[in-house]
């Protein structure tokens, strides 16, 4: 079976992998780049939340309530989804690791900030990665280069990985670079560009940046589905 990935623009992506759907970082309806996006049709199994700022958990609650999913993420973010009438929730942190129906998940580091405009703790910004028969990816969320992800292939043999590209808020061109050559994967996927001017870029600039370091880079368009 083939993993199925589909880009709802910024940092969040539907994954269908094992016969199970998991959305990441859902912020669609307020993203007017995602006006393709009928957020109504989004009902997937489980949701994962990197951290709590609002252009990443934008839509989280509303399909949260529709789809009945379950949905992962930090303690904080935990408590926040509760506060919010959700109660499918599993909650961890970095370092830890759970079996799921799509596989097992681990939790990342993420050097970031994360807050909650509601005023709720947003506790430590995370990223994860999925590894199943199918497939073994890493989403990183929202995130500075680190020392960190030289760990990574030390234990897990990435088939993908989901990296922000867009500067200012994250890394940047030359330090998604270096992050793909410290986790050792040659196929990513960028995120966290081209939605606000202040993380704009030149998408095929970008992608001869990556294919020079001998890095295939994916930009899809928003609604567009690739597979692997």
């Amino acid at each position: 079976m083939s993993t199925r990935i589909t880009y709802f623009g910024h940092s969040s992506f539907e994954v269908n992998t094992k016969g199970k759907s998991i959305v990441f970082d859902p912020f669609i309806s307020g993203n007017p780049l995602a006006k393709t996006i009928d957020t109504t049709k989004v009902n997937p199994d489980f949701l994962f939340l990197s951290h709590g700022h609002d252009d990443h958990i934008g839509d989280a609650i509303t399909i949260a309530k529709q789809s009945k999913c379950k949905c992962i993420g930090s303690w904080e973010t935990e408590l926040w989804l509760k506060a919010n009438g959700i109660d499918n929730t599993h909650s961890m942190n970095a370092g830890g690791k759970a079996a799921f129906d799509f596989g097992t998940l681990k939790i990342t580091n993420a050097v970031h900030s994360s807050s909650f405009s509601s005023g709720h703790a947003g506790g430590n910004a995370i990223g994860c990665i999925v590894e199943n028969e199918e497939c073994c990816f890493y989403y990183s969320g929202d995130t500075a280069l680190t020392m960190d992800m030289q760990l990574i292939p030390r234990r897990f043999e990435l088939d993908f990985a989901f990296l922000p590209i867009g500067d200012n808020y994250t890394m940047d061109i030359e330090d998604a670079i270096s992050a793909a050559q410290f986790i050792e994967c040659s196929t990513i996927i960028g995120m966290h560009y081209n939605t606000f001017p202040v993380i704009s870029l030149d998408k095929k600039q970008t992608i001869n940046e990556f294919e020079m370091a001998g890095i295939t880079l994916i930009l899809p368009e928003i609604g567009e589905t690739i597979e692997f």
